[in-house]
C-alpha cells in the first residue's frame, strides 16, 4: 500500500485530508456526542485523549499503508466536520472495509455522500480494490440509505454481534463490487 501521509482527495466542497494535532478539538466534540455514535461501536468518547490517540496512530499508520482515514473538511469554512476510511485492507482478495461519521449539525447536507463516492473511487481505482464493505447497525437507518444510494447492495445480518456498554445489537453487512460502482 501507499504512503497516505500526504494524501488529499477533494470534491466540489471537501477536502479529505490526513488528521492534524488542530482536529483533536473539533473530533472529540463529534465523537463525544451520544447521538452521532448511537450506533458506534464503541460508546461516545470520554476525553479528547482519544482524539489525540487517534491523531497519533495515524502519524504512524498512514506512511505505511496500513489503512486510509481522511478528516473531512468544508473547503469554504475550513471547518472538520468528520471523518471517513477504508480499512482492513485485504490484498489478496482485493477488499476493504469503509467507515465514516460526521457531526450531526451536517446531516442531510450531501456531504458524507460526496465525501464517501471520493473515496470509494479512490480505494477502486488507485488502491485496486474489487470490493468494499460497510458493517452497520440495522437501526442506524440513515446509514443504510446512505450505503444503497452508493450502490451497496445488503448481504447479511449478523445477530448479536457487538456489545457497546451494556447494550447487545446486531450488525447488517453491505457490500459493493467495482464492477457494479457507476459513481466512478
Amino acid at each position: 500500500m501507499p504512503d497516505f501521509s500526504h494524501l488529499i482527495l477533494t470534491t466540489h466542497r471537501l477536502s479529505l485530508r490526513p488528521l492534524q494535532t488542530s482536529d483533536a478539538e473539533a473530533m472529540f466534540a463529534i465523537y463525544s456526542d451520544p447521538e452521532v455514535m448511537r450506533y458506534w461501536s464503541t460508546p461516545p468518547w470520554p476525553s479528547i485523549d482519544e482524539a489525540r490517540k487517534i491523531i497519533g496512530q495515524d502519524a504512524t499508520a498512514l506512511p505505511e499503508g496500513k489503512h486510509l482515514r481522511l478528516g473531512i473538511e468544508i473547503d469554504e469554512t475550513g471547518q472538520f466536520i468528520g471523518m471517513c476510511s477504508l480499512f482492513d485492507f485485504d490484498q489478496q482478495s482485493q477488499r476493504c472495509m469503509i467507515g465514516y461519521g460526521m457531526s450531526r449539525h451536517h446531516w442531510g447536507s450531501g456531504y458524507m455522500h460526496e465525501a464517501l463516492v471520493a473515496l470509494i473511487n479512490y480505494g477502486f481505482g488507485e488502491l485496486g480494490f474489487r470490493r468494499i464493505e460497510a458493517d452497520i447497525d440495522p437501526r442506524n437507518t440513515g446509514s443504510a440509505k446512505s450505503l444503497q444510494r452508493l450502490g451497496f447492495v445488503k448481504e447479511g445480518h449478523l445477530r448479536e454481534r457487538w456489545k457497546v456498554g451494556d447494550e447487545i445489537s446486531d450488525s447488517d453487512l453491505y457490500g459493493l463490487l467495482r464492477r457494479e460502482w457507476t459513481h466512478g
